[in-house]
């Protein structure tokens, strides 16, 4: 039988003092709030009760880094899925506002007239298929119990309009999608591939207000 439920887990705080959009740039791991910010995840799933048999991670780091401690609670090994990872975006390594940010140079503004297929960066309909085909996967290869997926804001804010019956193209400025925040799926009818969004928890919420959280695509 397919999982019983997916947990999409974000990941935590990144180090990031030069306030770049990092995106897939190797190298940006946890800052020791983004590790507290782990582990208070980690502690909202094991306190559920449900029994977890398998945990899915993005190959960056910041993400490996986040489902060390979800592994430890549930004493299982994360397998790495290319399909979770950040999306593509041009402008990796940069600062986007403020003095000498990205936006304020006309040279990129060509890239930012369509934002129903980003010029900058991975269309958000290739995340949609490239989320729902690994979770669709990550599914499928469990006998019972529940999958957990940590990945980033972006891929994870996509499956949840798309699931929602949304228009892809937002305001990544209000996406409900905080640091290690869960979005929980289920699979429609014991299907893997016609999931529903039933819940969404926020419970590293009381470290958010010292939190940075500049670096997502």
């Amino acid at each position: 039988m397919p999982a019983e439920q997916i947990h999409l887990v974000r990941h935590g705080e990144v180090s990031n003092p030069q306030g770049v959009l990092y995106g897939r740039l190797p190298g940006y791991g946890l800052s020791e709030l983004g590790h507290r910010m782990a582990q208070a995840a980690a502690a909202d799933l094991a306190a559920r009760g449900r029994p977890v048999s398998a945990i899915v991670v993005s190959p960056l780091q910041r993400t490996r880094e986040s489902a060390a401690p979800i592994a430890a609670a549930f004493g299982l090994e994360p397998v790495i899925d290319e399909r979770v990872i950040e999306p593509t975006n041009r402008f990796e390594g940069t600062r986007m506002r403020g003095p000498g940010g990205s936006l304020r140079k006309p040279a990129n503004w060509p890239a930012l007239l369509n934002p129903w297929r980003p010029g900058w960066g991975e269309p958000y309909r290739d995340v949609v298929l490239r989320m729902t085909a690994a979770i669709t996967d990550a599914s499928a290869a469990v006998d019972g119990g529940d999958v957990v997926v940590v990945s980033h804001q972006m891929p994870i804010w996509m499956m949840h309009l798309h699931l929602a019956g949304e228009r892809l193209m937002h305001d990544p400025r209000k996406r409900r999608c905080a640091l290690s925040s869960i979005t929980t799926l289920v699979p429609r009818a014991g299907a893997t591939d016609d999931l529903a969004e039933i819940g969404y928890t926020d419970p590293a919420a009381d470290l958010a207000a010292r939190a940075t959280d500049v670096g997502a695509v």
